[in-house]
């Protein structure tokens, strides 16, 4: 008698409850550069749902040392890196059209100088905001957060972060989409550079990436 055929189990959060501690440590390095989240998260396994992953990597974001945070600043990519234009969080910011290049040479300065004033790259969660909207936004934010003053910024970097590794790690839970956080130039490669997913591919004027709620 022929048996009913059995249902996977093999859902992106059911691999990632039995991932290696190894390919489990290179995928969540990629979703936030510092090794105590990465440990945090991965000593709770296994998570019996999605929300359950998100509360505990908002746990460990709001547990991360000043020494964790400028670890997982480190890994973060400055404007231009990787393919397909400047990165923030898991998605490109294109820009194209006849003011492509001023709007490239503005972002870039911008960059610039908020990692000349602070001492480390701007980081930015632009989930949910729309395409059209979104390099007027990155400029808005990076001229504003230069007004600054030191902690406050670093207490805005940090929230930043944790909105930006929770929208990795939900695409990672749901999607099984593995984060993609290039590497800032001259910046060693570390255990998650082989989790890194090649460029996603979308249509025009739609976001590679869900909005993440709070």
């Amino acid at each position: 008698m022929r048996l009913p055929p059995q249902r996977s189990e093999a859902t992106p959060l059911h691999r990632l409850n039995n991932a290696s501690p190894a390919d489990l440590r290179g995928a969540l390095l990629a979703c936030c550069g510092s090794r105590r989240w990465a440990e945090s998260i991965a000593a709770h396994r296994p998570y019996p749902d999605v929300e359950a992953l998100l509360a505990a990597a908002d746990e460990a974001s709001y547990d991360l040392t000043d020494e964790d945070l400028s670890e997982a600043l480190t890994g973060e990519s400055t404007a231009g890196a990787g393919h397909g234009g400047p990165l923030y969080g898991g998605r490109h910011i294109v820009i194209t059209g006849p003011g492509a290049l001023a709007a490239h040479t503005a972002l870039r300065a911008a960059h610039a100088a908020y990692e000349s004033r602070f001492g480390y790259a701007f980081v930015l969660c632009v989930d949910g905001v729309r395409e059209e909207e979104a390099l007027g936004h990155v400029l808005a934010a990076i001229r504003t957060r230069l007004g600054n003053e030191t902690e406050r910024e670093r207490a805005v970097a940090a929230e930043e972060l944790r909105r930006i590794a929770r929208g990795r790690l939900l695409r990672l839970a749901r999607e099984g989409t593995p984060p993609w956080r290039a590497r800032r130039p001259g910046h060693p490669a570390g255990p998650e550079a082989s989790a890194q997913a090649p460029a996603p591919t979308t249509a025009p004027g739609r976001a590679p990436s869900p909005s993440v709620p709070d």
